[in-house]
């Protein structure tokens, strides 16, 4: 398949904010669950943090059928929080389960402190869970990751390949953490020169082992700049500026090549918060050969795949980049 590379940020869109890995904005929270057949129940994942609160969503019909646990991005994130997503997926012919960040949603624990190891553990924990359900076939077990969640997956499934059957990534990005933050500025800053200086020098502080209060002191010279608060939302906060340290190195080149599982690597072309040519680029070059790999570039489609403003009263599969879900359904009944 071919990729399209794109050395520039597209078009502004639909801004989603969010830090190294990007916040999730799968669309708009007022929507609401179709109840297409679709049963929920409500369970917890056992992990290090304690036990999270977790959704299954089963679809009508008899088992055993494949199961997807949904791996969340950056930020803040719940069980709950995914809107129409589980029950599309559903819809598909799959048990899908989400579950809680820890700290979130009432379940223990603070993701603020977690490195992307332990959200591999939490997500490989939520995949046992999953493969021990009864309506579920334990040999037909994925994750789709979005954002974050992609490398997430990325680093589960290189860990554990006998128990992950395949994994779909949704604007995962290809690059490290650091450059895909990098990149996210500077389309929210128009490529500001001097706000593209400070960025830079910023990640030099914390890759460098800077206390984050000093970092944050010298970030307030620039607080009359009008580029101040797109470059530094979130960047104010010290366990922002912590957690940033801790991840800003991770690069999925560390791990795609032990990656034995086939996989559904999605993007969207008008994308300004991970660079999709580039990823997909690299994504091609470092994944182990297998013709079941699918490497997909939406033109016209965000970060979340959309290609108009969500709408709770229109199909979510009509707002997704066209033909998204249908290779979805493919993917996951293969």
């Amino acid at each position: 398949m071919g990729v399209v590379l794109a050395s520039h940020c597209p078009a502004p869109g639909r801004r989603v904010q969010g830090v190294f890995g990007v916040g999730i904005a799968i669309g708009s929270r007022r929507d609401r669950l179709a109840s297409s057949g679709v049963n929920q129940a409500t369970t917890s994942v056992p992990t290090e943090a304690g036990e999270l609160r977790a959704i299954i969503y089963r679809p009508d019909g008899d088992g055993p059928v494949p199961g997807v646990v949904l791996v969340d991005g950056a930020g803040e994130g719940t069980a709950d929080g995914w809107d129409r997503w589980p029950t599309a997926i559903a819809d598909l012919g799959a048990v899908v389960l989400a579950h809680d960040k820890p700290g979130c949603g009432g379940s223990p624990g603070d993701w603020r402190k977690q490195s992307f190891e332990d959200r591999a553990r939490e997500t490989l924990a939520a995949v046992d869970l999953l493969r021990h359900d009864p309506d579920v076939d334990p040999a037909r077990v994925g994750l789709l990751g979005i954002s974050q969640g992609g490398w997430i997956s990325y680093i589960a499934a290189s860990h554990a390949p006998q128990v992950i059957n395949q994994l779909v990534s949704v604007s995962g990005p290809g690059v490290s953490a650091a450059e895909q933050e990098r990149y996210r500025i500077e389309c929210a800053v128009n490529s500001d020169p001097e706000a593209m200086a400070w960025v830079d020098e910023r990640t030099q502080r914390l890759l460098a082992g800077e206390a984050p209060d000093s970092i944050i002191s010298a970030q307030l010279a620039h607080a009359d700049r009008p580029w101040f608060s797109a470059a530094c939302d979130y960047y104010d906060q010290p366990e922002v500026l912590a957690l940033a340290a801790r991840v800003y190195n991770f690069d999925p080149a560390s791990v795609l090549p032990a990656i034995r599982r086939r996989v559904f690597a999605a993007f969207g072309g008008a994308d300004t918060s991970v660079p999709a040519g580039r990823s997909a680029a690299i994504l091609s070059s470092l994944l182990p050969s297998d013709p079941q790999h699918a490497l997909a570039v939406y033109p016209g489609a965000d970060h979340n795949l959309f290609i108009t403003e969500p709408d709770p009263a229109v199909p979510l599969a009509d707002q997704l980049a066209p033909g998204f879900m249908q290779m979805l359904a493919a993917w996951l009944t293969a």
